[in-house]
């Protein structure tokens, strides 16, 4: 079996999405001075929001 070097990178997939200018302009004051990126924000809202929804009502 040959040595492989790994990528420590997660699995990602590129999307495109349009937010509106002051969203954008509140985020990045929020992520100032911190140890996060746009991106990383993003995701963990994302998580947050769903791991919060309170199931559909039928």
């Amino acid at each position: 079996m040959a040595f492989r070097i790994k990528s420590d990178k997660k699995e990602t997939e590129n999307k495109t999405i349009r937010f509106p200018l002051q969203l954008v302009q509140e985020i990045e004051k929020a992520i100032e001075g911190k140890s996060t990126t746009f991106s990383g924000f993003v995701i963990q809202a994302c998580k947050y929001a769903l791991q919060n929804l309170k199931p559909d009502k039928k």
